[in-house]
């Protein structure tokens, strides 16, 4: 599965494979793992789960480099205090249509069959 990269404006903390999401809805999301960088940004992170992490300047990039989304379209929930290092995961809203089954075509096949077998 491919790896995307987790980035702190310009610092990289941390990757993800993305692994599920919802495809009508340009949403993926996938376990959060940090790099040791991450820990500069972890308590600001915590701090504000529940809320904007826009200060956060959040972006996620593509495993060509180029930029999935940002500009508060990133979240990381980070529950490691509560549920230990498996308690993290990063969401990327907003992926437009056609990006999304590139880079997600499991994903968005898997919504396809469902949609067709739930006509």
């Amino acid at each position: 599965m491919p790896r995307f990269d987790v980035l702190a404006g310009r610092i990289l903390i941390g990757h993800s494979e993305l692994d599920h999401g919802d495809p009508p809805m340009g949403v993926a999301a996938g376990r959060f793992m940090p790099t040791a960088a991450y820990a500069a940004v972890q308590d600001r992170v915590i701090a504000t789960r529940d809320g904007s992490q826009l200060g956060l300047t959040l972006r996620v990039l593509a495993p060509d480099g180029s930029q999935l989304a940002a500009d508060g379209q990133v979240q990381i929930l980070d529950f490691s205090p509560e549920l230990g290092p498996d308690g993290m995961e990063v969401q990327v809203l907003g992926i437009e249509s056609p990006t999304y089954a590139e880079l997600f075509p499991t994903q968005a096949a898997a919504f396809a069959v469902t949609r067709r077998d739930g006509d």
